[in-house]
């Protein structure tokens, strides 16, 4: 990981709401709305930190289908864990995703259609 995506990476886990979200979406897939609730930020907030989570492959997205027809999304936790290695005048960063289940990426990429 070069040294720009490992800034970004720790400003991501440095910010409170990324974090709660992360935390809240462990648990179980969440919808903004839940997400918004769990983590006490307002919906923009939400919106704007899972875009950015995202983009660092830290949640998976999920395509779901309520009782009344109406799909929404929700969200869940990818990210497993982050190793920091200081030694030798330098730091090393490795991110450990979870990986996505094929069964998880067939529905999620039928549903996508």
């Amino acid at each position: 990981m070069t040294d720009d995506e490992g800034q970004e990476v720790l400003a991501l886990l440095d910010d409170e709401y990324a974090r709660r979200i992360l935390i809240a979406a462990s648990e179980e897939p969440m919808s903004v709305d839940r997400l918004t609730d769990r983590c006490d930020a307002s919906p923009p907030t939400v919106y704007r930190r899972i875009d950015r989570l995202e983009a660092k492959g830290f949640l998976d997205e999920y395509q779901e289908l309520d009782p009344d027809g109406h799909h929404y999304k929700t969200y869940s936790t990818r990210l497993e864990r982050v190793a920091i290695e200081i030694a030798e005048g330098s730091m090393e960063l490795d991110v450990y995703r979870r990986d996505e289940d094929p069964a998880d990426r067939f529905t999620r990429l039928f549903e996508d259609l």
